[in-house]
């Protein structure tokens, strides 16, 4: 595979752990890795979704039949019957969600409702030869119709368990439009059933939000433990703690390391903060505009970069660069001169591995990387590759990532280099001019390159048709905290 240095390979690795953001049995004491720090406003957004939901699969919602027989005057006995009540439409005007110390409390107020239904009466009286019976459908307007629903989330076995705590919904009017009927039948239909239409639709709508909670819950339960990555490990999304509920914000935390595929437990990290409590102080950005914060701690690129290593996805065969000449024995005849006389004129490659995992250590505004490889360097002569010498090389530097609209992206800087000769067939040679040859190149030529490309940015991924909006980035302390709105796709391309 081509590349262009071991540098660019690392920070790309980081990248792409921040576009997946987003799990085996936890252990009591397993801390979270990875958190999300829900505001009022993301609730708000998460609330908009879920009435969004409600609205269209709470219909059609069809309500029992109800009976009753009515004394009216001049008449006599008329007994009523309403049967297919269905309702067929909700619409909410205004909604809140609010979080605390009991639970997630979401309030609907002013809401409306459309219905139909049968209606039908029979009565006799002794001076009526026969029974007199009618029948027709009818059009009901439901008014000021508030709904509260209150919830709890808990941590089952690394799952979100959702329980529902309270459950209501009033009906301020009923409008009824009869097709059809006498006057007398509006009236008795009012007095008779207006009270049970009422106690009916608010009984259906509170049982059917509680089943919703309850396939809400079924549906968290049934979410994978884990997020294969590129066929290499896989994601720990195990939740780790109960969920901390605040005046102001939700907080749920997971294990975010990352294994190899075939493990079954993420290796554990003993010199973590104490709790989540102490990573929100550690680090004071927390936009009060924004719907959620995502920290994520440098264990999680850590655990990244041990998988990878294992899975022997640090190695590379380098024979495409910038400055091309490089690899090419005539670029080195100042240098080696040897192996320009043995070699003349003949095309080189690089073969790159990395020889111990590179830790990421997160810092103010950027995440330093030192890498430890060998490089070993072939020419490529009559169809055969001959590796002529082996470097022993360290590469400190640092990246510093930053999210402009819609791309995430970052700059690489050379700290340290350091480079010894290993072995080698072509004979002793200067290793310190070999060492300012690479450092110049890296400096002058490769990172640049690789820069012109970071500065373009990559695109933020999607949800479901959501992604990050307006996001904001910060390194600090070990941890990388993303700041960010969500939007729908389609919004953000209309805007």
């Amino acid at each position: 595979m081509a590349g262009s240095g071991s540098g660019s390979v690392s920070f790309y690795l980081f990248l792409s752990l921040l576009l997946n953001f987003s799990t085996t049995h936890v252990n009591s004491n397993e801390q979270g890795y990875i958190s999300f720090d829900i505001s009022n406003k993301g609730l708000d957004f998460i609330k908009q979704f879920l009435v969004q939901m409600a609205e269209t699969s709470l219909v059609p919602l069809d309500l029992p039949k109800i009976e009753k027989s009515k004394h009216i005057a001049l008449i006599g006995t008329v007994n009523i019957l309403i049967s297919n009540l269905s309702i067929n439409k909700i619409h909410v005007i205004s909604s809140t969600v609010k979080a605390g110390d009991t639970g997630i409390v979401i309030s609907v107020s002013g809401a409306y409702a459309n219905m139909t239904m049968n209606w039908g009466y029979e009565y006799s009286n002794w001076w009526l030869p026969v029974p007199v019976m009618d029948s027709g459908v009818a059009s009901i307007q439901v008014e000021g119709m508030d709904v509260g629903i209150s919830f709890n989330l808990t941590n089952n076995q690394g799952s979100l368990m959702l329980t529902p705590l309270d459950c209501g919904c009033s009906v301020k009017d009923i409008f009824i439009k009869l097709n059809g009927g006498a006057s007398w039948l509006y009236q008795g239909l009012i007095e008779a059933f207006e009270g049970r239409l009422t106690s009916a639709v608010e009984n259906a709508i509170s049982k059917k939000l509680r089943q919703g909670i309850v396939k809400l819950d079924s549906l968290l339960q049934s979410l994978p433990k884990d997020i294969p990555i590129r066929n290499i490990g896989a994601l720990n999304v195990t939740f780790v703690g109960d969920p901390q509920l605040r005046d102001s914000s939700l907080i749920l935390s997971i294990n975010g390391l990352i294994s190899a595929k075939e493990a079954h437990a993420a290796p554990a990290y003993p010199h973590l903060f104490a709790s989540l409590e102490h990573l929100l102080a550690s680090i004071p950005l927390k936009d009060p505009a924004s719907m959620v914060t995502i920290s994520l701690h440098e264990k999680v690129l850590a655990s990244a970069s041990s998988v990878y290593y294992d899975a022997n996805k640090m190695h590379w065969i380098v024979d495409k660069i910038p400055e091309q000449s490089l690899l090419n024995t005539a670029g080195w005849r100042f240098i080696i001169p040897q192996l320009y006389r043995r070699y003349p004129n003949d095309d080189m490659n690089l073969n790159v591995s990395i020889y111990s995992p590179p830790h990421p250590k997160i810092d103010d505004d950027q995440i330093d990387l030192t890498i430890h490889a060998d490089v070993v360097i072939n020419v490529l002569n009559s169809g055969e590759v001959t590796p002529v010498a082996c470097f022993s090389m360290i590469v400190s530097g640092s990246a510093s990532p930053w999210i402009s609209k819609n791309s995430l992206g970052g700059s690489i800087g050379l700290d340290e280099f350091y480079l010894s000769l290993k072995w080698s067939k072509i004979g002793n040679f200067h290793v310190n001019l070999v060492r300012v040859l690479m450092s110049t190149a890296l400096r002058t030529v490769i990172l640049p390159y690789i820069n012109i490309k970071l500065a373009r940015g990559y695109p933020l991924p999607t949800f479901h048709g959501y992604m990050l909006q307006n996001a904001k980035i910060l390194c600090s302390d070990s941890w990388i905290k993303i700041c960010s709105d969500v939007a729908a796709v389609k919004q953000l391309s209309i805007s």
